[in-house]
């Protein structure tokens, strides 16, 4: 294909990039950009033109050693959740804007350690960008088939026009606003759609290569079976080779908390905390798509073409060798994404680090303080311009004089164990409160020298000079001090060797300068505010250790320099409403320094607002003593506030508790009084129809014997009912008071059941309701046969009740549950109100929803039949469930 028409495609795909990020920042309140997947596709960012080629090149010689630099990840996205959580809110409270910003606030503000920081990203991170325009120039070759050109200057190198055309990208969207902390939502929705198109093509070419060259999987793996022995490329081989692994392991997983861009996206361009739920599958799974063909584009590559020195780029050059020209350049138009997506987030972290953290703080701090504000924000957006602008040129130098003889593999593990550096510093000093900036200072020196002698400096002779005899011999023919095997430890592969000894270095010297050297009072500050995460806000607010002098007129014009005087009044306007705080108060204290040095830090950095806010205030040195004292205050004020909160909202609920109770209190005396007037009524009726039949008997002699024997039985069933209410009243309190003993025997609940029918038949007959019984099963278990009587007959008998007449159904059914035996009685009355359900089994409780015109019975009923049920130790309920009436269930343990 002609390199003409491939510009032409990579100038449209920019353009519509263009088109893309610029649509989506003026729309900023899209549900396009404020969501978890998108910022779940923009994490992987992580997977740059070496996952698009380099995996191949390593699956093709090693194996499966490809994945280590994958598992890291998979590994930390579930620890996203309480660590990457932690850092985000830090990061919020404090406008932070890049990792060094982040790292050198955690000691104390520290201009030298953020200074160090920025270096050894830079340094990490050049050789990382000109790994992607080695990509870019090796697949654009390869395309356009130009792989035996050699290009003689950089005006014609077609990678200096790419270069030269992401460096525009990445300078014109990356310096909208003054403030790095801002969000960039036109570059994160950017990065997530490219995320898309780079897993989408390789996922297309993944199965052309295994399923339309090959017969799937497994014809792969017979196949090179044949030439290779396929079981070393696919195991782990001995113990050297898992040590290997643990360390590459190690490597990414610190690399996707470290890495400039990881942090950026992750981090600074995080919008809600919220997202992180999502985050932390969706980019494991993003990784393992991406990961699943790798080993069989590898292997079928080099059954196909055979040309190992080329694997990288298998995934272009296997479907050119079937003339698949739209195929390849899916592909590669997938890994120019991979290379768009990295250079642009990893210049944008970068220049925002070089610009607050070098350039400003030491040299430009000055000048900007006589500035007027529009200038001081002209001459910071073009510092970060310049800055991205030449980290890209400089990366094509780099490419073109170091990079374009070495792998895509080497090049970016290198870049890794880099940035591996800043582990100690960052990941301790999150939980220990002791980590002092001298104590950072000195190991990421340390380990950063280690690493160039172990790593860099063997890297760099064999490019320059290509002699192999420093690695082979050692300084000074020592064989000690052999750079890939330092001190006797030879099973380690050079990345896997260099981290080891250049993180040992480094922590050991963390830990012992930070116990043997204490940090000033402005790190142990930072250090409880950022150990102390559950108790951050309270503790950035009112713990900062301040002792000195300070206005607030002096404050405000430093703000106003790089704010404006609008947003600078804005700004101590919200400051005075949140501490309720007189609008003419003229001397700052601790909050207002620690708040305007937050304002600050997302335009020029923590160091320099920390410089910048001292230059105008009067600062006393602050004894470590004092520092303690204040912040154990703090912490005893905030614990005690904590206590004070529980206690509070313990009263809460137990008042509500009491007010339930009362409420509860009041309802059963107004049941006890309606059972009361019906007991009374129920008395007083059968004992004046006795009173009124035995009079009428007395008094006519001469009364006909049939009417007598008439008023005789009046008296006899008026009798009856006495006996059965003050039965039924005694009962219960025998019941309750536990004053009755069960007579529990072997028996069968058939036999109940027929009995019970008996008892109600003539109620049921008289409505016309009919009974069914479900089950004619003979069941024999433990349980009082009288008792439980008492209880189906009850149920039966207000089953009748609310049954309508003539058309009135009953079921009785029982079935066997875990150790256990669900008896039920169901109708198709009425039902149960809801209101009702929880009182039903209440004493003196009648429901108000029978077919009667007021309340029959005593209202105990329900409350004997519960009594009894629960001295059988089971327990008796009302199935919410059923809709068509009302449905009682008791259940009864069976053996």
């Amino acid at each position: 294909m002609s390199n003409y028409i491939l510009i032409t495609i990579i100038v449209f795909y920019l353009a519509f990039l263009f088109f893309l990020a610029f649509k989506t920042e003026r729309n900023t309140k899209s549900k396009w950009v404020n969501n978890p997947y998108v910022y779940a596709l923009s994490l992987a960012v992580y997977c740059t033109a070496w996952t698009y080629y380099g995996s191949i090149g390593i699956a093709a010689n090693s194996g499966v050693d490809f994945l280590p630099i994958y598992l890291g990840p998979v590994i930390a996205a579930p620890l996203w959740v309480v660590v990457l959580r932690k850092i985000i809110r830090i990061s919020k409270q404090h406008n932070i804007s890049s990792i060094a910003d982040f790292i050198s606030l955690r000691y104390g503000n520290n201009r030298f350690l953020g200074a160090l920081i920025t270096i050894i990203c830079f340094l990490a991170i050049l050789p990382y960008i000109s790994l992607q325009l080695k990509a870019i120039s090796g697949s654009f070759e390869v395309i356009a088939d130009e792989t035996s050109y050699i290009s003689t200057s950089i005006w014609d190198d077609s990678t200096f026009y790419i270069a030269f055309l992401l460096a525009v990208f990445a300078t014109f969207f990356g310096t909208q606003a003054t403030d790095a902390s801002e969000k960039h939502r036109g570059i994160v929705a950017t990065v997530a759609l490219e995320s898309i198109f780079k897993i989408g093509f390789f996922l297309i070419v993944g199965v052309y290569v295994t399923y339309w060259l090959f017969d799937g999987p497994q014809d792969v793996l017979t196949k090179f079976s044949e030439i290779d022995n396929i079981e070393t490329l696919t195991t782990i081989p001995n113990l050297e080779g898992g040590l290997n692994w643990f360390f590459m392991i190690a490597l990414s997983f610190f690399a996707i908390f470290l890495l400039p861009r990881q942090f950026q996206i992750s981090v600074i361009e995080n919008t809600r905390e919220k997202h992180l739920k999502t985050a932390i599958w969706l980019f494991p799974l993003y990784l393992l798509l991406f990961n699943l063909f790798v080993v069989f584009i590898a292997f079928g590559g080099r059954l196909l073409l055979g040309d190992v020195a080329h694997a990288e780029y298998y995934t272009l050059l296997l479907p050119l060798s079937q003339d698949n020209v739209f195929l390849a350049m899916l592909v590669f138009l997938g890994g120019f994404s991979a290379v768009i997506s990295m250079v642009v987030v990893s210049t944008l972290a970068l220049s925002t680090m070089v610009s607050n953290n070098l350039i400003i703080p030491y040299g430009f701090l000055d000048k900007f303080i006589r500035n007027h504000p529009e200038k001081n924000a002209y001459y910071i957006k073009n510092i970060r311009r310049i800055s991205i602008f030449l980290i890209i040129i400089l990366a094509y130098v780099f490419y073109y004089n170091f990079s374009i003889e070495s792998s895509l593999i080497s090049i970016g593990l290198v870049s890794f164990v880099i940035v591996a550096q800043l582990a100690p510093s960052f990941f301790l000093g999150l939980y220990w409160n002791r980590g002092s900036a001298r104590a950072s200072i000195v190991g990421i020196v340390i380990g950063f020298l280690i690493t160039i002698y172990t790593l860099i400096l063997p890297f760099t002779i064999n490019i320059i000079s290509g002699s192999n005899s420093f690695v082979e011999n050692g300084l000074f023919g020592i064989e000690y001090l052999k750079p890939y095997e330092l001190f006797g430890i030879n099973f380690l592969n050079p990345y896997a060797h260099a981290m080891f000894w250049s993180l040992s270095f480094n922590l050991a010297f963390y830990l012992v300068l930070s116990l043997v050297y204490r940090g000033n009072y402005r790190e142990r500050n930072y250090a409880e505010m950022f150990v102390d995460s559950k108790n951050y806000s309270s503790l950035q607010d009112n713990a900062l250790v301040w002792k000195g002098e300070a206005y607030v007129a002096d404050i405000k014009n430093v703000l106003e320099k790089f704010l404006g005087e609008r947003e600078a009044n804005r700004a101590l306007k919200v400051f005075f409403t949140k501490y309720n705080l007189p609008k003419d108060t003229q001397i700052a204290d601790a909050r207002l320094i620690n708040f305007s040095e937050k304002l600050l830090t997302g335009t020029i950095g923590s160091a320099s607002a920390k410089i910048l806010i001292s230059s105008v205030v009067k600062e006393e040195e602050v004894s470590l003593v004092e520092v303690l004292k204040v912040l154990e205050e703090s912490k005893e004020t905030i614990a005690r506030n904590k206590m004070l909160r529980e206690k509070s909202a313990a009263l809460t609920s137990l008042t509500n508790q009491l007010r339930e109770a009362n409420l509860e209190l009041l309802n059963k005396d107004q049941q006890k009084d309606e059972f009361l007037d019906t007991v009374a009524h129920e008395l007083k009726t059968p004992i004046t129809g006795i009173r009124a039949s035995t009079e009428l008997v007395l008094e006519d002699n001469d009364m006909p014997e049939q009417i007598r024997e008439q008023f005789l039985s009046n008296i006899l069933q008026d009798s009856d009912r006495l006996s059965r209410l003050i039965n039924s009243i005694l009962d219960f309190e025998k019941l309750s008071k536990g004053k009755t003993t069960l007579d529990v025997k072997n028996n069968d609940i058939q036999q109940v059941v027929k009995k019970a029918i008996q008892v109600v038949k003539h109620l049921a007959d008289k409505k016309e309701v009919k009974i069914v019984n479900k089950n004619p099963h003979k069941l024999f278990l433990e349980f009082d046969q009288d008792r439980l009587l008492q209880v189906v007959t009850n149920l039966l008998s207000n089953a009748i009740k609310f049954c309508p007449e003539k058309h009135g159904v009953i079921t009785i059914d029982y079935k066997m549950a875990n150790k256990s035996i669900e008896f039920s009685v169901s109708d198709n009355g009425n039902g149960i109100p809801p209101e009702d359900i929880g009182f039903i089994f209440d004493k003196f409780y009648q429901s108000k929803n029978q077919n009667t015109k007021k309340p029959e019975g005593s209202g105990l009923g329900l409350a004997i039949c519960k009594q009894i049920i629960e001295q059988h130790q089971g327990n008796i309920w009302v199935d919410e469930t059923y809709k068509n009436g009302a449905k009682f269930v008791f259940k009864l343990p069976f053996k």
